[in-house]
């Protein structure tokens, strides 16, 4: 007993002679990397925190990159220092990960956004796009587009992400019925390998490398540019919300939306939990449709269903989308007093999320704890799905929205790393809950986390075949179960890309 003590404390005081002895050596051989922009080894704590406000893991470094090539140097530095340096790199945009995605525990984290005053570059025409950073904002792509005339066609809710963060999981909105995640709606790339390689990739040039790294979690390269397909921008929307008191009634017309040819650009939904004086709340944004019948609508803390519609046009367009949209809304059941429309320009339509973020952010509720379950449903579960977590875990509460709407999955590309249900229709469910610091009640933390756990456990146990967006896992059992059949797929262009695991340790597969 006594030998394996001694042996112990000798392994280990050899383990700490070595990491002594190697860190002196590694950061002095980051300082002398021929690069245009420079590392950060003080001020790192920004780099150790994330939206989520849940882990905090502090880097070695920050690289603020000038160009490309400084990324690419960089890494490609660490990957000739072989697997014995223990460096890892993390890719950081706007820092929006729930779970530390884009930390780096003792390795190198680049900030994205330092890429950010490379050129867009706007090509006209019968297929127009843009080539950007991959460290741009999807609010500047915007800005800049409609200055052309010209938008992407698939967006998040919120837009002061970055292109790399949102490509290397899909991009979700309420236009994905239609174009598919931002990820189908992508030309071409530009890749930092786990080598150090810069690689220029297509459908028909590098497409493996290509497919994988769209959806990837960031696991088989670093975006740093993009080719972003665009259209026509429109002038205005019409935003639309109605109501519904019957789940089952509320689906059925939103994948009627989605079928076909919609009159509608954007169809989403929302669950509302035991609130009260709902409608008055709208009344700041939107017109009720009929005031009177409106004002008598009680919702009795019953769960309603919430449609979301939103019709894009421009001003010498009115009356024809007018008569459109109301042909449209004839052919819905939803509550006929609870139909409320706005009328808003097209910017601040898909903007919408950061005018609460400021709302949030002046009352000190914005950087607090975000622990978001983001589920992707099968449509032949979604009922049972519904019936268990809306009728018995989240009965009383919510700790905030929590999204819900179908989307097509052939508008899906399943070359792509992302995973989803094997079924046409599919449906995004977002809890995106905010926790009260320090609370110990239901809008604390713990309390969040465990009805989480629950919803988890019932898919599971109730085999729904649902899969996670956003993905989080503890265990490579878990991630192989999540990856399916294709985990293999996975495994092989890891090894392709990035065979020491340098990139994207935060996701922790």
């Amino acid at each position: 007993m006594l030998f394996l003590r001694s042996f112990m404390i000798l392994v280990l005081s050899c383990i700490a002679i070595k990491i002594n002895l190697c860190f002196p050596n590694i950061l002095s051989s980051l300082k002398t990397l021929p690069i245009d922009g420079h590392f950060n080894f003080e001020q790192l704590h920004h780099a150790a925190k994330d939206f989520g406000n849940r882990y905090s893991f502090l880097p070695l470094a920050v690289l603020h990159p000038n160009s490309v090539s400084d990324i690419a140097t960089t890494v490609k530095h660490i990957w000739q220092m072989g697997p014995g340096s223990d460096l890892t790199v993390a890719a950081r945009g706007h820092g929006h990960s729930l779970q530390g995605q884009a930390q780096a525990h003792g390795g190198i984290v680049i900030n994205m956004k330092s890429l950010q005053g490379l050129k867009m570059q706007f090509h006209i025409g019968n297929l127009p796009y843009v080539d950007v950073s991959g460290g741009e904002l999807w609010i500047n792509i915007l800005r800049e587009g409609l200055k052309h005339g010209l938008a992407p066609k698939s967006w998040t809710d919120y837009l002061h992400l970055t292109v790399g963060g949102t490509l290397s999981n899909a991009g979700i909105s309420g236009q994905a019925f239609r174009h598919g995640p931002q990820i189908s709606n992508v030309h071409q790339l530009e890749v930092v390998t786990g080598k150090g390689e810069v690689v220029t990739c297509s459908g028909k040039q590098n497409s493996d490398l290509f497919h994988g790294v769209l959806g990837g979690l960031g696991q088989f390269g670093i975006i740093t540019r993009a080719r972003i397909s665009l259209e026509p921008a429109p002038e205005m929307v019409k935003w639309i919300r109605v109501l519904y008191t019957d789940f089952a009634t509320f689906i059925r017309d939103q994948e009627e939306l989605i079928s076909g040819e919609s009159t509608f650009d954007y169809v989403e939904g929302f669950v509302i939990i035991n609130r009260t004086g709902l409608l008055n709340n709208w009344r700041s944004s939107f017109n009720p449709q009929d005031p009177v019948q409106a004002s008598k609508f009680k919702s009795d803390g019953r769960t309603l269903f919430c449609l979301e519609l939103a019709k894009y046009f421009n001003r010498d367009e009115t009356a024809v989308v007018n008569r459109e949209i109301h042909s449209s809304l004839s052919q819905l059941n939803h509550i006929p007093s609870t139909l409320f429309v706005s009328e808003v320009p097209y910017i601040e339509f898909l903007d919408r999320v950061h005018i609460s973020e400021i709302k949030l952010r002046s009352k000190g509720l914005w950087e607090v704890p975000h622990p978001w379950l983001n589920l992707l449903v099968p449509r032949s579960k979604i009922q049972t799905f519904a019936q268990q977590v809306f009728g018995n875990i989240l009965k009383d509460t919510s700790n905030g929205p929590i999204l819900i709407y179908p989307v097509n999955k052939s508008k899906w590309d399943n070359r792509t790393s992302v995973v989803t249900p094997d079924e046409d229709v599919f449906y995004l469910v977002a809890f995106l809950s905010s926790a009260v610091p320090s609370s110990t009640g239901t809008d604390g933390l713990d309390h969040i986390l465990i009805q989480n756990k629950r919803i988890l456990e019932f898919c599971e146990i109730a085999r729904l075949g649902v899969k996670q967006y956003l993905p989080h896992y503890s265990t490579q059992g878990e991630w192989k179960a999540h990856f399916g059949s294709r985990w293999e797929v996975f495994v092989r262009r890891k090894s392709s890309y990035d065979p020491l695991a340098i990139l994207a340790p935060g996701q922790r597969i």
